[in-house]
């Protein structure tokens, strides 16, 4: 079983490549969506800790216990001056099932390796595992687009969660029907708090999302926020963690929530900038009561458990 906090291995005793990723169940399958980190940690120009892009991996799993390697659902061009050549930046690629197209849309961070880019990257495949194919690069309603999530809401009306600003702002844009562009409506959040890593879901009608402090490479205080609709009305609350190392979000960083047998999890990154392919995870589950969120750690989660 891979032990939270820690680096996590593949059916094949190879090490996860998921960085950054989200887990979307479909048709009693969990895939499994993440950087692919797996080359060697330099320093940029602008001195940026980076790993040359290689990809978006893919993984499967029946139970999201035990993952099986799928392959580069997105791979990197072999074009110079391509979006997604190697020099590049791909981060955070969320995938959604679209119900009327029948295809999947990734949504993820594309920039160049000095981060002054910040657009978001739309590729689209007709089955879970790829392969993608790239769309193109927007800056969502002319917006910077750095740190993002996608959240679909129980009407199927998608949502593309992201920093802006330069960091300084979470901006909220709603997708069109086919989810491969935003449809010109957008909203506002924490404006001027400067909070990035989004993870977001709705329980009982509440809307709930968790948000990382911008200290780079270094964990810092995970902050939970709640609000009636997706757009709007968003309140910061407290830190979800608890016990030891709660306010470093266990050395870990916000990167997604899914949902298994009626239970929400929140996936962490647990960031290793020396040598960023060796960088863990960690899968908690996340309790609810009250409109308040709690988080333990615990060093195993047996997700197959209903």
């Amino acid at each position: 079983m891979n032990k939270n906090g820690s680096t996590w291995y593949d059916t094949n005793g190879e090490l996860i490549q998921a960085h950054g990723g989200m887990i979307l169940e479909h048709e009693g399958m969990y895939y499994w969506y993440g950087e692919n980190k797996n080359g060697a940690t330099s320093i940029a120009p602008s001195g940026d800790i980076r790993v040359d892009f290689i990809g978006i991996s893919c993984y499967s799993s029946p139970d999201c216990m035990n993952w099986t390697y799928e392959g580069l659902a997105l791979e990197a061009s072999g074009e110079p001056g391509h979006d997604l050549y190697k020099d590049r930046v791909g981060e955070r690629p969320k995938v959604l099932y679209n119900k009327k197209t029948g295809k999947f849309v990734m949504w993820f961070h594309l920039d160049s390796a000095d981060y002054t880019d910040a657009r978001a990257g739309i590729a689209v495949s007709d089955t879970p595992t790829g392969p993608f194919r790239y769309v193109r690069g927007i800056r969502p309603n002319r917006s910077d687009c750095r740190d993002m999530t996608l959240f679909c809401d129980r009407d199927g009306k998608a949502y593309l969660i992201h920093s802006s600003d330069w960091n300084k702002t979470l901006r909220i844009s709603r997708l069109t029907e086919d989810y491969l562009d935003v449809d010109g409506v957008y909203g506002k959040a924490f404006v001027e708090q400067e909070r990035e890593a989004p993870a977001l879901f709705e329980k009982d009608g509440v809307y709930y999302m968790i948000t990382s402090g911008c200290t780079g490479w270094d964990p810092n205080n995970a902050l939970f926020a709640t609000s009636p609709t997706v757009l709007s009305g968003w309140k910061l609350i407290d830190n979800p963690c608890v016990g030891e190392h709660a306010r470093q979000t266990f050395f870990g960083q916000s990167t997604y929530i899914f949902e298994k047998d009626g239970v929400h999890y929140l996936m962490l990154d647990h960031w290793k900038p020396e040598n960023l392919k060796e960088s863990g995870y960690s899968i908690l589950p996340i309790q609810i009561q009250d409109g308040l969120l709690t988080i333990p750690f615990q060093e195993y989660t047996d997700l197959s458990k209903k």
